[in-house]
């Protein structure tokens, strides 16, 4: 009598390695620890990003206070105060970079296991998205560039800071003027502070408010930022 040929199929083979693989417990175990391993990496991350954004906000409003607590501090004070949140976005952006890198991986981990998982479907799970997580974990790089990492603070919150600045500068001119300021001219004369001259002070003013309102529109319109702003089937959550 011939004997049966009870191979398996390659196909058959990859198919039960699939699901055994997927509903395994030790798998699973370990996934699990894995995925809250990088949130709380990424939260620790996200703690210092509002750490640098307090201090531009704690400084803005001390130097602030200071300008208009008398009439004889001049405005070039507000270079200063520029100069220490343009360093504070530069540092923030650099751990942005950072949070964005780990959070990536968040991201791979709940779109190719936890959606597969909570749905049951099985054919969610395409791709090689295993091997991209494990090559990240052995050479981390990051996702995101410098300039976009910029782009993304300014757009969420250095923005407004830069703007409430401009804004102080201005009524710091036209409120402690030395002389009235009644059109382009007396105005563009009380830019003037001891040696440094009044075009100095007017291409800071209007280099600044230019670059970040440039590096926001630009980055806006090439990134696809951190969240949708009105995700697929948003409606359904308020059910």
């Amino acid at each position: 009598m011939a004997t049966q040929n009870t191979a398996v199929a390659p196909s058959e083979e990859r198919t039960v390695s699939f699901q055994r693989s997927l509903y395994d417990p030790g798998y699973v175990n370990a996934m699990s620890h894995f995925y809250r391993g990088e949130m709380g990496r990424i939260m620790v991350w996200r703690q210092r990003l509002d750490v640098t954004t307090n201090w531009a906000i704690t400084s803005t409003t001390a130097i602030i206070t200071i300008a208009f607590s008398t009439r004889e501090v001049p405005h070039i004070i507000f270079f200063f105060n520029l100069a220490i949140v343009w360093v504070l976005l530069w540092i923030e952006s650099r751990r942005y970079r950072f949070y964005d890198a780990f959070r990536a991986r968040v991201r791979m981990l709940e779109a190719h296991f936890l959606v597969p998982m909570v749905m049951e479907n099985r054919e969610l799970l395409q791709g090689e998205w295993k091997k991209l997580v494990c090559e990240d974990l052995i050479l981390p790089c990051f996702k995101i560039s410098k300039l976009e990492a910029v782009g993304r603070r300014l757009k969420r919150n250095y923005v407004f800071i830069f703007i409430l600045i401009l804004m102080a500068w201005l009524t710091k001119i036209f409120l402690h003027a030395s002389a009235p300021i009644n059109d382009f001219v007396s105005f563009y004369h009380a830019l003037r502070i001891g040696h440094i001259p009044s075009w100095l002070v007017a291409l800071i003013f209007t280099g600044t408010f230019i670059s970040v309102i440039a590096i926001t529109i630009y980055v806006s319109k090439r990134s696809s930022g951190e969240i949708s702003e009105f995700g697929t089937h948003r409606s359904l959550w308020r059910i």
